[in-house]
Formats: C-alpha cells, structure tokens, sequence
C-alpha cells in the first residue's frame, strides 16, 4: 500500500478511470480517489474518466468534474485503474495504454492479479472503495471523502446485507460515520429510491419472470422495444435482478436485457450454492462469486439454456 501512494507524491498528472456503466462502488472509489488526491496533491493535475454517472450520484462533491469525452490525446504520468481491469475502461482505455506507470486497485476474483504496474487487489474485500479507504492518510480525509467511499461501500454490498459484508467492511463504515454526514439521506436517495417508471419496468420484468429447475432458478428479461416504450435506459434496470434474487426457494437469478439484435448483457445473483463468477467467466464475463455478468449472443432463451446447463451442474454438485 505504501508504495502506490509513493508513486503517486512525485507525479505531475494523475488520470482515475473506472468502469463502463458506473455502479455505486465504482463511481464512489474513483470520486474518493479524486477528492483525496485534489487535497493530497494540491499541485498536481488530477482527472477523473467516467461514462457519464447516474442522476442519484448528483449528490457527490466534485461529481461535475467527471470527464466524460476522451477524444483529447494526453499521456498522464500515472492512470489509476479503480473496480476494474484495463478491458472494461470503455474510451479512457487509450489513457491507460499511454501512461507512464499504471496502478490498479480492484476486489474482483476475475482480477485477482491486477492489471497494472502496481496492483492492490484484494477479492476478499467488500468493494473497491473499502481498498481505497484501506490506502489513504487519515490527515487528509474529511467528510466529502467519507461519504462518497461510504456510499461505494454500500453499494456494493447491498447496504451490508450481501455475503462480502465483513468485520472489516463494519469497522471501516464506522470510521467513514465519524465524520459526519447523513447516511439515512444518502442510501436512500442512491439506493433504495426509484422513479416510477423504473418501478413500472420492475413490476413488469417480475411480472414476467419464469422459474425453472423445480423453482431454484429464476430469469427475466427486457427487450429493446419494451425499453424504448418506457423510456429507460441501463442504467433504470438497475436492482432488477437483486428483487428474482430474493424469491423464496431461488439459488440463483438471471436477468438479461437486450443490447442489439441477438445480444443481451446478463446479469446473475447468487444465493450461495452457485459461483455465478465462474458462469460469467465461462461466457466471457466476471465479477463476484455471488454477483456477476457477462454479454452473450442469441435469443433470450438460447442464453437462458446455455446458462442453465452452467448452473444445473454446480448444483449437482453442491447436492
């Protein structure tokens, strides 16, 4: 830990990038970054990559500063790769390629051994806000800080609900308490609150929800033109698949929304009896043992099937 922020203290240019589709971790690591370094490194030049976050995240110091167009050429004396490995960088990828020393901080098992010059990377960890709280000096910290590594943490493990919820993950949000902000507003202005158009989308991907497997697996899914009736975009299906996750007698959930002609992003939840990372890896994907992803080409239920060929043979196996 001590030798990422030495290679930070002598840099001119500092570049954070995260995933594409920021979710609450991603989006909280990567602004808890850039807000401790804007005070760590007064006189350094520090941006920050992001597609364009979600309308909850308004609520973030310094959210504005997002730089979302990376169609500038610019080689940065370090790019800090955060929640992710260099494929899923989206644009800001080419800032990676160029840097002069490249640092990654990340707590999926999918990335295990990092991608860049110096890797923190902990698959044990809640989130990669929790790594990055784990990394900075507490004389710069202050309440903006705080909150947004709160908010990240959060997220990422379902406001401490999820199996990733640690003894660490609680003595960390503790620490991040004591500074002073209010977390009851926060979760549920990020986290639990929805437009009711994002609720219209829900109760229909549920309405039309199937099980399988006698009941231990559920799925759903939306098409472009049932996006295009509501209006919505990703970003809205958002908690979709954590509701089929919590449906009595499920182990595990599939959601799929639709990309393009015959292409769904997938979506997999875990109850604890299927490693969805290994599904998602076997399809091109990754993520998290109980919480993972990966693209896949076909009908909705060419995906379906090839999915749940995956899944039966875990659960036979954990019979």
């Amino acid at each position: 830990m001590r030798k990422i922020l030495e290679e930070l203290g002598s840099r001119d240019t500092i570049a954070i990038g995260g995933h594409v589709r920021p979710d609450g971790d991603c989006v909280g690591s990567c602004m808890g970054m850039y807000l401790y370094l804007k005070k760590a490194l007064p006189g350094a030049q520090i941006d920050v990559y992001l597609e364009k976050p979600a309308d909850i995240f308004d609520c973030i110091h310094g959210i504005e500063d997002v730089r979302t167009d990376c169609s500038k050429d610019c080689v940065y004396d370090v790019f800090i790769v955060l929640d992710t490995s260099k494929e899923r960088l989206g644009d800001a990828e080419k800032y990676f390629r160029t840097a002069k020393k490249t640092i990654n901080v990340d707590h999926h098992i999918s990335n295990a051994s990092g991608c860049g010059d110096v890797n923190y990377c902990k698959p044990d960890a809640s989130s990669a806000s929790e790594l990055v709280y784990e990394l900075l000096e507490e004389k710069y910290m202050d309440a903006e800080i705080a909150k947004v590594l709160y908010l990240g943490i959060v997220h990422d493990t379902g406001v401490f609900q999820y199996s990733n919820t640690t003894p660490d993950t609680l003595r960390i949000a503790a620490n991040l308490l004591a500074y002073g902000f209010d977390f009851s507003k926060l979760i549920d202005e990020t986290f639990f609150e929805k437009t009711y158009v994002q609720n219209q989308v829900l109760g229909r991907a549920l309405l039309e929800s199937v099980r399988f497997m006698d009941g231990r697996c559920i799925f759903s899914s939306i098409d472009l033109k049932t996006m295009e009736f509501y209006k919505v975009v990703p970003k809205d299906l958002d908690g979709i698949v954590s509701q089929l996750r919590i449906t009595k007698g499920v182990e595990c959930a599939i959601f799929l929304y639709q990309t393009k002609t015959l292409e769904y992003k997938v979506s997999l939840r875990s109850n604890g009896k299927v490693d969805v990372a290994a599904i998602a890896s076997y399809f091109g994907g990754g993520g998290h043992v109980r919480a993972a992803g990966c693209t896949m080409q076909g009908t909705v239920h060419d995906c379906v099937n090839n999915l749940s060929e995956q899944i039966e043979k875990q659960l036979i196996k954990a019979e």
